[in-house]
This record gives structure tokens, C-alpha cells and sequence, in this order.
């Protein structure tokens, strides 16, 4: 959703009046020169709202809740006596293990590339120019139904090609949420090229896809806050859910810290000269089963400290609004509702243990870290 102009020019103002006072002033979009306190009251006192009115956060959402609804949530006590929330947040990213005898492997130069549903394989087995099936054989060192590209398709563009054409050929109806932008597909990270294929192809040929995902925090009297978007209603996938304040795939040809650098400017407005000093803290990755569609992604993190004064601007219509929330009530929320888009839940989690919300002293804690561990980051 694009911000209405009259509110871009009047934070442009506001800008330009702080830069030209040379000191902050006491205004319900910055953050107050006092400590903020925590305790319920309405969410304006203790957030920063980009690009929604108080009339639109009272509207309900496509997702089924508003900012009124993440305030209620974020301000209820944090009364959990273990880390039972964080632990359903994972399993939830990792649903469907029990269905992996499902799917076959998908072979291209003799290394697994990805995996296909048994049932969908039936939608591909008239490329036969393009797919070959082997089923209950071996080929090689390979037992039992795989897929294999055509021997015919040997160079990364012919591949690249040929796939785009069944991926078009198969249509919304199969593949919904076609977006025309290429992912690579590798046996592992860093691995050569063997083609690219379109994004939302990606889970229904059980292609591992790797993105970023960047926690920006502002840090003020020794407290930590995030800031947390809110996806447009728009949105082909998880419309008018929570999210990060900077996230995205990594398309074929492009480095993770460039990748930070374009996503930085396109969903919150944040200029390389700040977004260059985004942090890279590790990775976290999951496996989720759903009918035919095998996501196997590996999300690169990274941290970044903003200036206090720094108010995010979305440039791609992606971000209904932003807001500028405490950890621990974004801990809270996590913990206890389905708001965020469910990835993002593993990113803020490794935050949380990384920065010190989530202490060993909490029943779980191993269990937990374990498990946000368990992937296959490769």
C-alpha cells in the first residue's frame, strides 16, 4: 500500500525540524527523550505508526486481526511458565516430516536437487521432453521412483528454459502465485548452478531456496526495540500478517549482503549507508510439508542497530505500516498468537537467544535452542 503523501511530507518536516533544532523533540512519532514505560494503555503511547491511520487499524484485516489486536497481546503479562509458545512457532515451520515417504527425489547430474509428490509427478509426466521417471529401479546408485531431468537439457540455460515452459504450461491452477522471478537450484549452498526456476515453483519440485531476513532494532536507555511490519493486504502470501523489517529471497546472481543492501532500500526506505552495516549473526533453516509443496529454506540473519531518530519508509507497496515495538513484547506475541508470518517466528526466536531474552534459567531452554537448531543449513 502506498503512503498517503500528506503523511510522507509531514514526517519529511519533522525531519528537517530535528535536523535543523540539533536535538530531539517530544512528539508521538519519535521515540520520547524520557524512558518509555510498559504498562497497558493504547498502543500510540509506546509505538511508532508508518503509513496507517487510527481508522484503518480498527478495520479488520484479510489476516484477521489489527495492530489493536497486537497491542492487547504484547501487553498482557508475560506469564508463561516455560517455552512452550516459542517450541509451537517451530514445530509449526516444520510441519509434515511424517509425509516425506511421499515425495520422490528429483536428480540432475547425479545429486539430489530437490524432491517431487508422487501425486504431482503425474502433472509432469507429459514433459516427457523434459522429465524422466524411474520407478522401482535403480539408476546408478539410486533405488526405488525418482525424477531426473532429460539428458538432452545439458547446459543451465536449457534447463532454465525448459522448466519455465512447464511451469507456464502447469499455470496458477497448479502453482499459484507466479511472480517471475528465478531462484537457483543447487544441490547445496554454493554449489554451481545447475538451472534457475521460478519462486513460487520452488516448494513443488522440493527446491532448497534461501533468503535473508534482518532484525532492525533501535537500542535506547539500555532497552531493545524492533521494528515489526505489517504486510499489505495485498500480498499474494501471508497478506496482512507480521513481519520483519526487512526480508526476501535470494534470486540467482545476487550476494547476501547485496541482497540486504536492495531489500533494505525497497521495504523500509533504509539508504546503504546505513544498511551496510547490517550484521550477519548465522542462519536458521526449516522443512515444511503441505500437499505438494516440499519448502526447504535456509534463512541467512542478520542484525541492524538503527539510529533512534531513523523512521522506516516501504518504497515497494509490500508494508501496510511499521511499528517500533519492544523485544519482550514481541516475544510476547510470538509466544502467544499466530501473527507473524510463521519464518519469521525462527528469525526473532534466534534473536531472542542471541541478545538474552530467552535465558537458561527457563524451563526448555536446550530443548528449544535444539530445535531451532535441528535444520539443514547446507
Amino acid at each position: 500500500m502506498a503512503f498517503n503523501p500528506h503523511s510522507l511530507s509531514l514526517l519529511r518536516f519533522r525531519a528537517s525540524f530535528l535536523s535543523l533544532n540539533n536535538s530531539p523533540i517530544s512528539h508521538p512519532l519519535l521515540l520520547p527523550k524520557r524512558p518509555l514505560e510498559f504498562s497497558p494503555r493504547p498502543p500510540s503511547h509506546h509505538s511508532i505508526t508508518i503509513g496507517a491511520t487510527s481508522s484503518r487499524r480498527r478495520t479488520v484485516s484479510a489476516s484477521g486481526f489489527t495492530w489493536d489486536d497486537v497491542f492487547k497481546i504484547a501487553n498482557s503479562p508475560h506469564d508463561s511458565p516455560d517455552l512452550r509458545g516459542f517450541f509451537d512457532r517451530v514445530t509449526f515451520c516444520n510441519r509434515g516430516s511424517d509425509k516425506q515417504h511421499e515425495f520422490m527425489p528429483f536428480f540432475v547430474n547425479d545429486q539430489i536437487v530437490g524432491y517431487v509428490h508422487e501425486d504431482f509427478a503425474g502433472h509432469l509426466q507429459k514433459f516427457c521432453d523434459v522429465f524422466v521417471f524411474h520407478q522401482n529401479n535403480s539408476h546408478s546408485h539410486h533405488a526405488g521412483n525418482h525424477v531426473m531431468l532429460h539428458p538432452m537439457l545439458m547446459t543451465p540455460d536449457q534447463r532454465t528454459t525448459a522448466l519455465a515452459d512447464v511451469v507456464r504450461c502447469l499455470g496458477e491452477e497448479l502453482i499459484p502465485g507466479i511472480r517471475n522471478e528465478l531462484y537457483p537450484v543447487t544441490s547445496s549452498f554454493g554449489t554451481p548452478v545447475f538451472f534457475s526456476l521460478e519462486r513460487a515453483a520452488a516448494p513443488y519440485f522440493g527446491i532448497k531456496a534461501y533468503g535473508v531476513h534482518m532484525n532492525g532494532y533501535v537500542e535506547r536507555a539500555g532497552q531493545k526495540y524492533l521494528w515489526i511490519g505489517k504486510r499489505s493486504e495485498g500480498k499474494q502470501t501471508y497478506p496482512g500478517m507480521l513481519d520483519h523489517l526487512v526480508a526476501g529471497g535470494l534470486p540467482h546472481g545476487i550476494a547476501c549482503g547485496d541482497n540486504i543492501v536492495k531489500e533494505c532500500e525497497e521495504e523500509a526506505g533504509i539508504p546503504s549507508s546505513i544498511s551496510n552495516e547490517a550484521i550477519p549473526v548465522g542462519a536458521v533453516s526449516y522443512m515444511d510439508i503441505d500437499g505438494y509443496r516440499y519448502k526447504r529454506d535456509v534463512l541467512f540473519c542478520y542484525d541492524l542497530k538503527l539510529p533512534e531518530g531513523f523512521i522506516p519508509e516501504n518504497q515497494d507497496g509490500e508494508v501496510e505500516s511499521f511499528k517500533l515495538i519492544p523485544v519482550a513484547d514481541v516475544a510476547n506475541v510470538i509466544r502467544k498468537t499466530g501473527y507473524f508470518k510463521p519464518n519469521c517466528n525462527l528469525v526473532i526466536i534466534d534473536f531472542l537467544f542471541r541478545h538474552g531474552f530467552i535465558r537458561p534459567e527457563e524451563f526448555g531452554y536446550l530443548k528449544l535452542l535444539q530445535s531451532l537448531r535441528s535444520g539443514d543449513c547446507s
